[in-house]
């Protein structure tokens, strides 16, 4: 797959952390693809600043690759890995891969997916299993979350391999039915990560949800993309500071995410900025084709890393800037499904909390005794994509009020948070 046509002659991808993308912001480096900065998984990590009396998680490392202090530990050495909190991860690890030791800390992780190469065991060629990788299918769960339809439209991909290929893949997984007594044991890997403000999280049940999609919508500065540079940060926090303790992925299609915005934010936190930034992995997308291109790219990455967070601020934007009128707003309303589908299934299949941002539009027709005619953009098709809706609206000063809009678990309800410089608080009396 390339994206070189759609991004243009510099293939600006989510091969870019947010530290590179500051360096650039700061005049340190004029273009963030200029050299060393090809995606490559992490061979070790050297220690960061890491905050007095706290855990270790990957938000106090840096990775080697980007540290201008080489580690002085052998990282070749199992006893010198296990002292960093590193382990040998099952075969859910790419054949081939360089990152042969990864964090703990997420006991669930180990368990989240089956590798695609788990297929050549089951007979599956080798040949077929790199075609599959290079239409971005990198796990048996992800596979069989495709039709055969499309499995059929992978080059070199005949009807009876396609069979054989799902016929293998059900052998490695379970996709029958299940007791609510076992749902309710693997609801048990959902980590919820908190927004920063207290009153923000009691009223989202612990915080934002893995496994599932949140969307926040609002007019303009009502908080949704601030709430989003807190999460960068909250994320990589350790699962006992009710963060993620994993990596983050930003899909930016209106240009709004600021890198020097992080750093006050971990600064906050205790965390160390350059480390936070360099866990950041961004994308700025300028077409609703470049913006899935970029989400069939991120499962080799969600595949290799500990992903726990996936933002795409804002989902809407390049559908109604590529979609116009009436005469196609059918194809625009079918290409946005798919989006969201595509979404929906990479929260499920890495385990991965995936918030997004919505705009809105006016609703002259909602009669003159509705006191905020304005309703989230997308119509139906978002409205039932996403699992979790928030609608953000403008408080004083610079306070924000969050309000339940729609959720399966949740009761309808309010909170009232405010903006800072680090981030989001709540509101102080």
């Amino acid at each position: 797959m390339s994206r070189t046509s759609l991004a243009g002659s510099r293939n600006v991808g989510l091969d870019v952390t947010a530290h590179e993308l500051y360096e650039v912001r700061l005049g340190r480096r004029r273009d963030p693809n200029q050299k060393a900065f090809k995606y490559s998984p992490p061979h070790r990590l050297t220690a960061a600043a890491i905050p007095t009396g706290t855990t270790t998680s990957l938000s106090h490392f840096r990775l080697a690759s980007f540290s201008s202090k080489p580690s002085t530990r052998n990282p070749s050495r199992p006893e010198a890995r296990a002292r960093e909190g590193w382990r040998r991860p099952s075969s859910t690890t790419r054949a081939g891969s360089s990152s042969s030791w990864r964090p703990t800390g997420v006991d669930e992780e180990e368990e989240c997916f089956e590798s695609i190469d788990k297929l050549i065991s089951q007979g599956i060629n080798a040949g077929d299993v790199k075609k599959l990788q290079d239409a971005g299918i990198y796990t048996c769960n992800g596979l069989m979350m495709h039709t055969k339809k499309s499995l059929t439209g992978i080059k070199g991909l005949s009807e009876a391999k396609v069979d054989k290929i799902c016929e293998a893949a059900e052998k490695l997984l379970s996709q029958g039915f299940m007791t609510g007594s076992d749902l309710l044991i693997k609801r048990k890997s959902v980590v919820r990560i908190t927004t920063g403000s207290q009153a923000l999280d009691e009223l989202l049940g612990g915080g934002i949800e893995t496994l599932c999609i949140t969307e926040a919508f609002g007019e303009f500065r009502s908080g949704k993309t601030q709430l989003a540079h807190t999460l960068c940060v909250s994320t990589q926090l350790p699962l006992h500071m009710h963060g993620g303790n994993g990596k983050v992925a930003y899909i930016d299609t209106e240009g709004t995410f600021r890198p020097e915005r992080i750093v006050p934010i971990a600064e906050r936190f205790g965390m160390d900025a350059n480390a936070v930034l360099d866990n950041i992995i961004y994308a700025r997308a300028y077409t609703y084709e470049h913006q899935y291109n970029l989400l069939l790219g991120l499962a080799a990455k969600m595949a290799e890393e500990p992903f726990r967070l996936l933002i795409v601020d804002s989902v809407i934007a390049l559908f109604r800037v590529d979609f116009s009128g009436r005469g196609e707003l059918a194809e625009r309303q079918q290409k946005l499904a798919q989006m969201l589908s595509r979404l929906t299934k990479i929260a499920e299949e890495f385990n991965v909390a995936v918030y997004i941002t919505n705009q809105v539009i006016a609703d002259p027709g909602g009669g003159m005794f509705i006191t905020d005619p304005k309703k989230p953009a997308g119509g139906h098709v978002l409205a039932h994509a996403a699992t979790i809706r928030l609608m953000l609206r403008k408080g004083k000063g610079e306070q924000r009020v969050c309000k339940i809009f729609d959720a399966p678990n949740l009761p309808e309800g309010e909170a009232v948070f405010q903006i800072t410089t680090g981030g989001l608080m709540d509101v102080k009396d």
